[in-house]
């Protein structure tokens, strides 16, 4: 490149360093990086932006793949991109997010505390089914544009706005407090066969909202993995507690099979049966599992009497809903369509836009942590939240979208009695199924879809534009 142009584009390019400030206000770090808390130099408005600073120089795959898919993706309850810097004097990335107060860990682990104090204070019933519509809206939005999350946990579901008390007013709009599915590192079309995430460079993933299938070896897998994982969150919910919690949480390894894990998954929900679970047979790890598990140790656990002991009743509309959800084989899961559109849905109270909407829990905001501290989900408190049920992965504590694109939405009668829902749905396909993970036949290929790019024009894309980046 020649020496003049890149001094003159060097002159001209935006330094982070010099339109944030956000020294002093790191709030979250891993191994993803750090995360500060930030805000413009020169004033030009009050807002809190939320600054990841990607680990490392230069910018590796993940960053890539995260970078690329959120310049598409524009949807309310998914996390928007608003700008990348890159510092070419240190090859520092900076990814500039809105900022989240809080996140679904978080919450959760203010209720699972209070549970441990024997105050128990359950998640608020509405709140539990407006934050779970709004998954399944971000989770759909993603599917319908044949986009896996994969990495679905409470840490990586943010919560832009704060609670409030009932008497205080809702001053602006942007103070509705909406979820908003982060951290799509690992993200990943399925426009043609996948590798498994343990064919990737060995990575520290949380193997408790792992489907089945994956902690068994799929070759193949689809849309039903994040639908397992939102189960579990589900479940997580309704507890406070994460229902396959596993002591040997996190593991750097190669091999997707893990024994303790499915071993705690047999424990609630039972050992499957071939006749429930066909393609059980072809799944790679299929003759280990056989060999370190007999059937008859797990014949008295279930799902219902699980939750049960939580004080959930087998026969309630939320207990229905978590069935289908948490099917063991991939191919009979419900999809998110067909979620959005269950029962669950209609029955009082139904969901709101705004999740804190009628909760009287200001829940803490987040602390800055020194150079030396780790954040409250770092490694050196996972052990201990191991032995106290709870606890999760590092997570991205960055916000939410701004911009509602739909590209294939939903019809769905419960999204038509939703208080404060205003969706002019277009109609859509019959409610698809997940295709087989097991034998080894890829997903059907997209059709050309239209992203609305960061410029705001439409460009179509698909396997032979959007998919070439990964």
């Amino acid at each position: 490149m020649d020496y003049d142009f890149k001094v003159k584009t060097a002159s001209v390019r935006a330094k982070v360093e010099d339109l944030f400030e956000f020294e002093g206000c790191k709030v979250g770090r891993g191994t993803y990086g750090h995360v500060y808390k930030a805000r413009r130099k020169d004033g030009s408005d009050s807002r809190d932006y939320a600054l990841k600073q990607i680990e490392g120089t230069g910018i590796s795959m993940s960053a890539c793949r995260e970078i690329a898919l959120l310049r598409e993706l524009k949807h309310t309850n998914v996390i928007n991109l608003q700008r990348v810097f890159l510092s070419h004097n240190d090859r520092k990335v900076y990814l500039l997010f809105d900022f989240a107060e809080h996140d679904l860990w978080h919450i959760i682990k203010f209720h699972r505390t209070a549970k441990a104090n024997k105050k128990q204070v359950l998640v608020p019933r509405g709140m539990v089914k407006s934050l779970l519509y709004q998954i399944l809206d971000g989770i759909h939005y993603l599917h319908s544009n044949w986009v896996l999350h994969r990495d679905l946990k409470p840490a990586n579901i943010l919560v832009m706005g704060e609670a409030r008390l009932p008497r205080e007013p809702l001053l602006l709009s942007v103070s509705l407090s909406c979820f908003c599915l982060a951290d799509m590192g690992f993200a990943r079309l399925f426009n043609s066969p996948l590798k498994p995430l343990a064919d990737l460079d060995p990575v520290v993933v949380t193997f408790w909202y792992r489907a089945p299938e994956l902690l068994l070896g799929a070759r193949h897998y689809t849309k039903a993995i994040d639908i397992w994982a939102i189960g579990c969150i589900f479940a997580e919910l309704l507890t406070s507690e994460p229902i396959f919690h596993c002591r040997q949480e996190d593991i750097k390894t190669s091999n997707p099979y893990h024994h303790d894990q499915l071993d705690r998954i047999f424990n609630v929900m039972g050992f499957p049966h071939e006749k429930d679970w066909e393609d059980i047979k072809k799944m790679p790890e299929h003759h280990t599992l056989m060999k370190d598990f007999k059937r008859s140790s797990y014949a008295s656990c279930s799902l219902v009497k699980y939750m049960e002991k939580h004080k959930v009743k087998p026969d309630s509309k939320a207990f229905l809903l978590l069935q289908k959800l948490l099917l063991m084989d991939p191919t009979k899961r419900i999809t998110s369509e067909q979620a959005m559109q269950d029962p669950y849905f209609l029955e009082d109270p139904v969901p709101t836009q705004d999740v804190f909407a009628g909760v009287p829990i200001p829940y803490p905001k987040r602390d800055f942590l020194t150079d030396e501290e780790q954040e409250d989900k770092s490694d050196a408190s996972k052990t201990a939240a191991a032995n106290n049920q709870g606890g999760t992965q590092d997570n991205n504590n960055h916000g939410p979208s701004a911009k509602r694109v739909r590209m294939a939405p939903p019809t769905t009668t419960a999204a038509n009695q939703m208080q404060g829902y205003n969706k002019n749905y277009h109609g859509f396909k019959k409610p698809e199924t997940h295709s087989s993970l097991s034998s080894g036949v890829p997903p059907t290929q997209p059709p050309v879809l239209a992203f609305t790019s960061a410029s705001g024009a439409t460009q179509p894309t698909g396997q032979a534009t959007f998919s070439q980046r990964f």
